[in-house]
Formats: C-alpha cells, structure tokens, sequence
C-alpha cells in the first residue's frame, strides 16, 4: 500500500492534535483532582485566585513599581509577596498597594531590596522548587499536596493549610534539600 505525502502529514497532524487533546483532559483532571483534594472550600480556591489577580492588576497599574521583580501567592487569603525592589521606599509602595487589596487576611511581604535576579537565579530557583515538592510529596509523613511551595533567590516559602506537626515536617525536608539557603513559613494553622 502507498501514501501520499499530503496523506501521511494529515495522518501526523491528527496525532499532535489528539495528544494535545490528551494533555488538556490530563490535565484539567489532575486539576479538578486537586482542587477536590484541597483542604480550602472551592469558594476559596477561588477568591485566592481572585486576590492574585486584584494584587497583579494593582501593582500593573502602579507606575512606580516598573523596577521591581514581584511574585504573589494567595493561600486561604493570606498572600505571600516575594521578589526584589531596588530600595526600601519601593518594598513599602508594594506593601501599601497590596494593602488596597479586599479580602485577604493577611499579607507577608517579603521582597527583598535589590535589583531583580537573573534569569539563570530563576532557573536554579526552579530546579529548588521541583526538588523540594518532590521531597514533599514522597514524605509519608506528610500530604505534600497541601503545601504550597514557592522559591525566589534559593529561599523558599511555605504555605498552607496545616498542622504544628505537618510544619515542622515540611520545613525540616525543605532544610536538607541542596541549594536551599533559607526556609520561610507562611502557614496557616488548622
């Protein structure tokens, strides 16, 4: 049997396209699975994902903090606001404007004053980050599901909905994870 070109192009084209499909239902399972495994109500869920959108759009929308580098997480209303600002007035301007901010019960702000990092800071970062959820997760002693881990410039921060115990657990793995400079709780206790 003979194909033609146009034939097994098309046949190629149908294949990218359906393992695209697969990704996208993978994926918004592995997302709704989650979101069920969460300790947070669904409402929850998504006010936090509501209050980092309102904390972008105000620091997008304020002029003067275009020479800072911000990350925002939101976890059961209280954010977590990490980066670098090039002087202790602009660290404060982010943490007035994420005060304008409705609905969070609380805000830690720990940018750091400094020129934004590098990109190649940025890749370790992520490298610190898979390791520490991966250690996270394998832990038995823990549901490292329910920790949320965010790194910037080798320290990293934890957040979440638990325990004394589960803490002490999760900043202890996180300590003895290599490149790891410092560890930050930004817990909520259940």
């Amino acid at each position: 049997m003979k194909f033609s070109a146009k034939w097994i192009l098309s046949w190629l084209l149908l294949c990218a396209l359906l393992q695209g499909c697969a990704a996208v239902v993978v994926g918004a399972g592995m997302g709704a699975a989650s979101a069920v495994h969460d300790r947070r109500t669904l409402g929850t869920q998504l006010d936090d994902k509501t209050a980092v959108a309102r904390l972008s759009s105000a620091f997008g929308n304020n002029p003067r903090l275009a020479s800072t580098n911000i990350d925002i997480s939101v976890y059961n209303g209280i954010a977590l606001i990490a980066g670098q600002a090039p002087s202790e007035e602009l660290r404060q301007e982010i943490a007035n404007t994420a005060a304008t901010v409705k609905n969070l019960k609380k805000i830690h702000n720990q940018v750091r004053i400094g020129q934004p990092i590098s990109a190649s800071v940025t890749a370790n970062d992520m490298v610190i980050e898979t390791k520490v959820k991966a250690a996270l997760l394998g832990d038995k002693r823990i549901d490292g599901l329910q920790i949320e881990v965010e790194v910037e410039d080798s320290e990293v921060f934890l957040m979440g909905l638990v325990s004394d115990a589960e803490a002490d657990i999760a900043v202890d793995i996180s300590r003895n994870i290599n490149g790891v400079a410092r560890v930050i709780k930004a817990f909520e206790r259940r």
